[in-house]
């Protein structure tokens, strides 16, 4: 009778929704009301504040929060403790990345995994919005450059690098680029942002770049640079295999911006179970 109640008043005090939680449980906005009301009348005390528009918590909504949450954070570690005297990993991973970047890169990593660990399952979703993990259930994300939200947990995995290039044809024609204020008399295909990044005398720098072609997608700009239109900026796994034949040629090595990050990125307040941490370690290896 004692926990009657408690996940379904933990979910809605996170989600600020009745509807929301239920959705988190899987169980209808019915239950998770009534079970709140018993709940209420059990412990005879408001714990929340009820509008059309907000569920919020009340004070002393606050404080029990504070001791549930303490309570179900404790259930999990207990089951993770069970599943960590398993020495095969077993169970299902939900993970986000990039889109060309998770295509090309760590979906096939995970392909491998998934080969050699039969009792795990995964669930992948590629985007370039970067997903709120804890809103919507994600065990890890897959994210690039500098991290942001200070609130989660990473791990790094590797490095990528952020290259300067044109087809030998393009430069046969209009010349070579010695220094970054020359690409001011170059075309340059643009991506999303108007600025590329570089290094100049140990200082990161970013330049205003101009050009006939601006589109949203790394494929599209690579074409573009192989076909001779222009000079692009663009990180290692879309033009590495183009520098290695030659179609492209690195420029400005001297100027090229540090390399940024690659990180395997999950909820504060979740500890890695064994598949999970396997398969982080398993892309970390990889991934150097």
């Amino acid at each position: 009778m004692q926990w009657e109640g408690i996940s379904e008043f933990v979910y809605v005090a996170e989600k600020e929704s009745f509807t929301l939680a239920a959705k988190k449980m899987e169980i209808s906005t019915a239950q998770v009301s009534r079970q709140i009301s018993a709940l209420e009348k059990r412990l005879n005390i408001k714990l929340f504040y009820r509008t059309t528009r907000k569920v919020s918590l009340t004070e002393e909504g606050r404080v029990f929060y504070q001791h549930c949450r303490s309570v179900l954070d404790g259930l999990d570690a207990a089951e993770r403790a069970i599943t960590n005297l398993q020495s095969k990993p077993q169970g299902k991973i939900k993970l986000t990345a990039p889109v060309t970047y998770g295509e090309q890169r760590i979906l096939p990593l995970v392909n491998n995994f998934i080969k050699r660990h039969s009792d795990v399952e995964v669930s992948a979703y590629l985007s370039n919005r970067q997903i709120d993990l804890s809103e919507d259930g994600y065990d890890l994300a897959i994210r690039l450059g500098k991290l942001s939200d200070s609130s989660m947990m990473a791990k790094k995995l590797g490095t990528r690098s952020n290259y300067v290039c044109a087809s030998p044809q393009y430069l046969d024609t209009h010349g070579i680029p010695h220094s970054i204020s020359e690409l001011s008399k170059h075309s340059c295909l643009l991506g999303t942002p108007d600025y590329w990044h570089f290094s100049e005398l140990g200082k990161e720098k970013s330049i205003r770049v101009k050009g006939r072609l601006r589109y949203n997608n790394g494929h599209c700009l690579t074409d573009a640079a192989l076909k001779g239109l222009g000079i692009v900026q663009l990180p290692d796994y879309y033009i590495e295999e183009h520098l290695q034949s030659g179609k492209l040629v690195a420029l400005l090595d001297n100027y090229r911006a540090p390399d940024e990050g690659i990180w395997a990125v999950y909820p504060q307040n979740r500890h890695l179970s064994p598949r999970i941490r396997l398969l982080v370690d398993y892309l970390a290896e990889q991934l150097v």
